[in-house]
């Protein structure tokens, strides 16, 4: 039988070790070479080429991804590929971003004649300040950790954890000094619900033209509410006779006024709308339309132009169809 006692203890003796490990990756980031490094990327005209092998080099998949993510332009070449053609994507303008824990991985040494050849600046980050690698680099990052979360020593646990979060620091530090926005993350994920937030615009989701529930603010109730019926979004806008906004009238408007048992056909639209309606411009985010939604309680939204004329209308089942929520 397993004893469920230890398992989590164990599990937290992991967490411990590689805690004590990022505790002593803070004295590497703070140092000359992490400027340098980061200098040397942020000035370069190319791409950050990553290489790492075994575990390594799935950590270095993750870092050109984020670097690529965040405005740092970033491929990665597998070592052992390189030798056999991938070698062809290096330009004269990249820099090598080499990650081994030994520093001593003979897939990358072998590549080191040609990198040489090329001029390109090579960055090293291994747990060995005099290893091969480190000697060829023109910045060392040392990732050195005191043990490995592995109680054998030999799994790469903390070591793997230490790149990782080395990367993350050089991602992040070069993204601050870009002055990388929201607006440049998002152009770089446009797929799924991050892109969704962050890109779509409440000119692409709202109901315009004739799908926009419009009245005139002297009609009677029953009109209006075959307005809302045709037009589907359980509500409509108010205009007077200059076409600008004076109202909305709602499913919850409807109730009210059916509860005070007003007469329909003989009331004016004018008479029972909701007058103080919140309005927003087509210019924000769908996102930011549905943060003042959530903010205000409510399940849809006018959208007018300068003028205060509507141009669009959109409700919450919109924002679920256009993946926003």
């Amino acid at each position: 039988m397993l004893d469920v006692n230890k398992l989590r203890q164990w599990g937290k003796n992991v967490i411990d070790i590689e805690r004590k490990a990022l505790d002593n990756l803070y004295q590497y980031v703070d140092s000359a070479e992490f400027a340098t490094a980061c200098k040397l990327i942020f000035e370069c005209t190319g791409k950050v080429i990553v290489m790492g092998m075994g575990k390594s080099g799935h950590i270095g998949n993750k870092i050109s991804a984020t670097f690529a993510s965040t405005g740092t332009p970033a491929f990665f070449v597998h070592p052992g590929e390189a030798s056999h053609g991938d070698l062809g994507v290096l330009s004269e303008n990249d820099i090598i971003l080499a990650i081994s824990n030994s520093g001593e991985a003979s897939e990358i040494l072998t590549l080191m004649p040609v990198i040489k050849r090329m001029g390109l600046p090579i960055i090293a980050v291994t747990s060995k300040p005099n290893s091969t690698m480190a000697k060829h680099a023109i910045v060392h990052l040392c990732i050195e950790v005191p043990e490995e979360a592995c109680p054998l020593g030999l799994a790469p646990t903390s070591s793997t954890t230490a790149t990782l979060v080395m990367g993350d620091a050089l991602a992040v530090a070069l993204l601050q000094a870009r002055g990388f926005t929201k607006d440049d993350f998002a152009l770089s994920h446009p797929g799924g619900m991050l892109g969704r937030k962050l890109l779509l615009k409440v000119t692409d989701v709202m109901h315009k033209g004739a799908d926009l529930p419009l009245v005139k603010q002297n009609i009677c109730v029953t009109d209006a509410l075959y307005e809302i019926s045709n037009k589907g979004l359980g509500m409509t806008a108010v205009t007077d006779d200059a076409n600008k906004l004076v109202g909305i009238f709602t499913d919850g408007d409807l109730r009210r006024v059916i509860d005070a048992q007003v007469n329909l056909r003989e009331t004016s639209i004018a008479d029972v709308m909701s007058k103080a309606c919140i309005t927003i411009s087509e210019g924000i985010l769908a996102a930011e339309a549905l943060k003042v939604m959530d903010e205000n309680d409510i399940n849809g939204l006018i959208i007018v132009d300068d003028n205060n004329t509507p141009i669009g209308a959109l409700n919450m089942l919109d924002m679920v169809k256009a993946g926003v929520i």
